[in-house]
């Protein structure tokens, strides 16, 4: 449905989870060619976590509002810019009365949650004669003034503040990483402090070997490019490289079939690379920085095939990019070491 692309344009983490009861796409595969066919794995996706402290409440308030007909309409028919804008949300005023106590409930429950996040925090601050309505200030996903009453506004605010933290999350999961990596460094430095010259020594020698031992791996393929991809084809799909199609590719990985490659989407894509360098059973191998690297993959990949910078990659943009010499011939694929 169209309206729910346009939402998951902005809120992509979230509405993958509502799209995934949607009948899959018919692919034309020889099948006298193929053997042992199994379904992507990938296609096994648990409702996502979108990463914003509101994620449950956004979740609960876009459900009540697919169950009224008059709005699922409405958002059948809207662009970007109508959701943006905060237009859309005047139709809120014609939702169903039965619609509209639940959103009512959900906000009084949300407010609730926040009052008592604020009180758990002032408590632990030992803080006491602090206004908890004029803290509600902080929180802008809702209107904390009417704190029993769901109304257009909130409904304005909550996609607004949705938009602009999901726009910001990828930016935020880096300057995350780079904390993680500094304090990782730090502790490193300040346990060699503590012990005497032998050992110092020995730990130093032991953290050159385990870097030796991560930077050891197979070759990681260029993501986006064909010799990836036909390696998720052959690896994952189990199908045979040399039927590899990319239109049949993007239809098997497009596994919620709404016609685009979500940015969840193209991320499983990489699962396989990124099992070269890294292995939960190694000590010389962080998962942290392995998330790090998928998302650093997904980055590149989309800047070079989103054309039009929507977050979505679709059929005509993934065809126009396997065109390209840079699809056939990449440049080579360099993991950050530990």
């Amino acid at each position: 449905m169209r309206w729910r692309t346009v939402l998951l344009q902005y809120c992509f983490l979230l509405i993958t989870c509502l799209l995934t009861a949607l009948e899959a796409v018919p692919i034309d595969v020889d099948k006298t060619k193929v053997q042992n066919i199994h379904p992507v794995e990938s296609a096994k996706i648990e409702p996502p976590d979108t990463g914003l402290y509101y994620d449950e409440y956004l979740k609960q308030v876009i459900d009540v509002l697919e169950t009224d007909k008059h709005f699922r309409e409405k958002l059948q028919k809207a662009d970007i810019e109508e959701i943006k804008s905060g237009r859309l949300s005047k139709e809120l005023d014609l939702v169903s009365h039965h619609v509209r106590t639940k959103l009512d409930e959900l906000k009084r429950q949300e407010v609730g949650r926040l009052r008592m996040l604020i009180k758990a925090k002032l408590d632990s601050l030992q803080d006491i004669g602090m206004d908890h309505q004029a803290l509600l200030k902080q929180f802008d996903h809702l209107n904390h003034l009417n704190p029993d009453k769901f109304e257009s506004t909130d409904l304005d605010m909550l996609i607004k503040a949705a938009t602009s933290d999901l726009e910001h999350y990828d930016k935020t999961r880096h300057e995350e990483f780079k904390k993680y990596e500094m304090m990782k460094e730090h502790e490193r430095r300040e346990y060699l402090k503590t012990l005497n010259e032998e050992k110092r020594k020995e730990e130093e020698s032991k953290f050159e070997e385990m870097k030796k031992k991560h930077e050891n791996h197979p070759k990681v393929n260029h993501p986006g490019s064909k010799d990836q991809l036909k390696e998720v084809w052959e690896e994952t799909d189990g199908l045979d490289p040399n039927d590899f199609d990319p239109k049949t590719f993007f239809k098997l990985h497009d596994v919620n079939s709404d016609g685009f490659l979500d940015e969840q989407e193209l991320e499983a894509l990489f699962t396989k690379e990124l099992e070269k360098v890294y292995d939960p059973k190694n000590e010389e191998d962080d998962m942290v920085e392995m998330e790090e690297e998928r998302l650093r993959m997904r980055e590149h990949v989309m800047n070079e095939v989103d054309t039009n910078k929507d977050r979505l990659v679709t059929l005509e943009e993934f065809l126009k990019a396997t065109e390209k010499k840079e699809f056939l011939e990449p440049d080579s694929w360099e993991s950050p070491s530990i």
